[in-house]
């Protein structure tokens, strides 16, 4: 199995709530979506701006994102690079004992535009493959008619751990 590069639990503060990396790497290749988190300028100060998006992790280094070539998220990419990536997987409210059982990992890196173009369509040949097997060809068709409106955006991860919490009921 592929694992997830610089993955460390070191700084997890719970000890009991550790998530395997094997585990941490099967949640980054399937997850839904997940949290890109950056820095914004609001008024000369800087604030925290979070958003979910679509993504799929390249197996070594890298997850990519797609959008729009201008935007708000963009506009923090360019103005500080540092970001935090963030999938959850399985959830359940365990309101009688007020808890939640769950599952995530965390990626901390670089954000890269600007991409050559043939990175960006490997990104989202990776992306029609994720969320619409069986459909690749049109979807591929679809990913070249739009290449020139869509900007991909690549995450090289620097650090990631996981964390999880299991209730035996």
């Amino acid at each position: 199995m592929t694992q997830i590069p610089n993955f460390d639990n070191g700084s997890v503060r719970r000890r009991d709530r550790l998530l395997g990396c094997e585990r941490a790497a099967e949640l980054l290749r399937g997850g839904e979506y997940g949290f890109l988190s950056m820095v914004e300028e609001r008024g000369g100060e800087a604030a925290g701006y979070g958003i979910p998006v679509s993504y799929a992790w390249d197996g070594a280094g890298s997850v990519y994102f797609h959008c729009a070539p201008e935007g708000h998220k963009l506009r923090c990419a360019d103005a500080a690079a540092g970001a935090a990536f963030c999938v959850v997987g399985r959830t359940r409210v365990l309101p009688g004992m007020f808890t939640t059982e769950y599952e995530s990992v965390v990626l901390r890196g670089t954000l890269r535009r600007h991409l050559p173009d043939g990175e960006r369509m490997e990104a989202l040949r990776m992306i029609v493959g994720k969320y619409s097997p069986g459909h690749e060809g049109a979807g591929m068709g679809y990913a070249a008619a739009s290449f020139h409106r869509t900007e991909v955006l690549r995450l090289d991860i620097e650090s990631a751990s996981g964390k999880c919490k299991s209730v035996v009921v």
